[in-house]
């Protein structure tokens, strides 16, 4: 059954900037097309709850992607810090007690357990020592995450599909590594798992995370509704 998301949900932006007054004039130029915005570690370290606060007063829904990774105890007490704060989605990254401690503290938060990161490549899998290949150790490390009570994954849209195949259909996936247009893969890109919004959306994604795009275009407006209308094309196609 489609999840009822809607079309102004579907992007989450995100706010890589380095102060909440950049963040902020952000917020005011997109929120008339975007709802959904991302803090990451750089802008949640410059002003801590400053920015989440301010969006969540706007009717804007927020990811916390602090990717929390610790041990058992100390995760469970970041996960707390952020309920009851009107924050949407929040990450985890990590093993099994790790997820099963953010979970115990979740409350009305969603959380998404991080897969493999879209900057990690099949040679880097190689270099750690690891013989199988990505899409298996998303599928590993997603079925764990559900399993223990997360609600869904971070994963590229090359992982997308075969998530949605293997797993239950209800569980969220957010895929990062989002680009415009056709020709998206040119080699000056740090994210090496990367896909058009509509292909993601095609794939299963529910939700694709877009910043930089975004962010340096000379009309993001324009930008935002162009990915909107692929969004609308995938949902249609899928």
């Amino acid at each position: 059954m489609p999840k009822n998301i809607p079309l102004d949900e579907r992007i989450i932006f995100a706010l890589d900037v380095p102060t909440h007054e950049e963040a902020m004039r952000l917020i005011e130029r997109l929120d008339s097309e975007i709802r959904f915005f991302k803090v990451g570690l750089q802008l949640f370290m410059a002003g801590w709850f400053k920015t989440i606060d301010a969006l969540v007063e706007r009717g804007c829904k927020v990811m916390v992607d602090l990717k929390f990774f610790d041990i058992p105890e100390t995760v469970k007490l970041a996960v707390e810090q952020l309920c009851g704060r009107g924050v949407t989605f929040a990450t985890v990254h990590g093993n099994d007690p790790i997820l099963r401690a953010a979970v115990q503290a979740k409350g009305d938060l969603k959380l998404l357990a991080v897969t493999v990161l879209t900057s990690f490549g099949e040679e880097d899998m190689r270099a750690m020592g690891m013989s199988g290949s990505i899409a298996e150790l998303v599928l590993l490390r997603s079925r764990r995450a559900l399993e223990l009570g997360c609600d869904g994954v971070v994963a590229s849209a090359l992982e997308a599909g075969p998530l949605r195949h293997e797993l239950d259909k209800n569980f969220l996936i957010v895929t990062p590594g989002i680009r415009p247009g056709t020709n998206i893969d040119d080699g000056s890109d740090d994210q090496k798992r990367i896909a058009t919004a509509k292909n993601a959306i095609l794939s299963g994604a529910d939700y694709v995370v877009i910043g930089r795009p975004i962010r340096d275009s000379k009309d993001p407006i324009a930008l935002i509704r162009s990915l909107q209308q692929e969004i609308a094309a995938g949902l249609a196609e899928r």
